[in-house]
C-alpha cells in the first residue's frame, strides 16, 4: 500500500470490543414491500488485512442462500482469493456489469472493505478504489433500469449514497458519512460494526427502509457505549423503489 493511501484510510479501523448492544429488529418490520428482491448479486470483501470482511461476504452468502438465491446467480470476490474470484478492480467492474437480470429481476451489490476520503472503497488486490462514478457506470451496463440495491460498508461511504450513484431505481446504503469513518475492525472480532449491525437485521422479506433504520441505531447505541464520534450511515431510496424488500418471504 502506498503512503498516500495508507493515510486516506487511516482512521478505520478503531479497536473496539465486541459488539455487545443490537437493536431488537422483529417488532420493526411492517407491511410487506412493494418490490421483490434481488436476482443477481455480487459480494465483494475489498481487503485481506483482517478476516472481518471476508467473514462478512460469507455469512452475507449463506443469508441469500437461505432466502432462495441460487448458487450460480451469485458472484463472490475477495482480497484472499486469486484468479477470477480476486477482488481485483477490473473484477469487481466485470461482475457487475455482467449482472444482466431477466425481466422482472433485480441486483444486488454489497462491498465491505476499508474506504478513502474522496476516493471510494479500498480494493487491496491493486492498492486501487473502486469510486461511485465506475460503480454507476457499471451497474447502468449491467441492471439497468432493474430495482438495484448496493451497500458500501466503509470509511467515508456516503459519497455512494450521492450522484452519480443516487439514480430512481437503486438503494444505496453506506456505513458513514462522505466525511466521517466507520468503525470496528480489530483483532478478535468476527465483523465490523455497521455489518454486524446489518446481519442481525437481516429479515427476508422486511423493506429495506425499515433494515437501514434498524441499523442505524443499532451503529449508534455501540458508538455511544465505545464513546466514539458518530458515523452516521447514510442512505438512497429512489423514488422507483420506495418500498423494495429483501429477497425471500418474512
Amino acid at each position: 500500500m502506498t503512503p498516500a493511501h495508507t493515510r486516506l484510510i487511516e482512521g478505520f479501523c478503531v479497536s473496539v470490543r465486541r459488539l455487545r448492544v443490537i437493536v431488537p429488529v422483529v417488532a420493526l418490520f411492517g407491511a410487506a414491500a412493494h418490490a421483490s428482491g434481488p436476482d443477481r448479486v455480487v459480494l465483494i470483501a475489498g481487503d485481506d488485512s483482517l478476516p472481518v470482511f471476508d467473514n462478512a461476504v460469507q455469512d452475507m452468502q449463506a443469508d441469500l442462500a437461505a432466502s432462495g438465491a441460487r448458487a450460480q446467480d451469485i458472484v463472490r470476490l475477495s482480497a484472499t482469493a486469486s484468479g477470477p474470484a480476486a477482488a481485483t478492480l477490473d473484477h469487481v467492474l466485470a461482475s457487475v456489469a455482467s449482472m444482466h437480470p431477466a425481466p422482472g429481476q433485480g441486483c444486488l451489490v454489497f462491498a465491505t472493505s476499508h474506504g478513502g476520503k474522496h476516493a471510494g472503497l479500498y480494493l487491496a488486490d491493486g492498492d486501487t478504489f473502486l469510486t461511485p462514478r465506475a460503480l454507476d457506470a457499471a451497474l447502468t451496463q449491467g441492471c439497468g433500469t432493474a430495482p438495484t440495491v448496493v451497500v458500501i460498508s466503509a470509511c467515508y461511504s456516503g459519497s455512494f449514497t450521492q450522484p452519480p450513484m443516487a439514480r430512481p431505481n437503486r438503494v444505496v446504503l453506506s456505513a458513514a458519512r462522505p466525511d466521517r469513518s466507520s468503525f470496528g475492525c480489530g483483532a478478535g472480532r468476527s465483523y465490523t460494526v455497521y455489518d454486524a449491525c446489518l446481519l442481525k437485521a437481516w429479515r427476508p422479506g422486511a423493506a429495506w427502509r425499515t433494515v437501514f433504520a434498524v441499523v442505524k441505531g443499532c451503529v449508534r447505541n455501540e458508538e455511544l457505549i465505545e464513546r466514539v464520534r458518530a458515523s452516521e450511515p447514510q442512505a438512497w431510496f429512489g423514488p422507483q423503489v420506495a418500498g423494495l424488500a429483501l429477497p425471500g418471504s418474512k
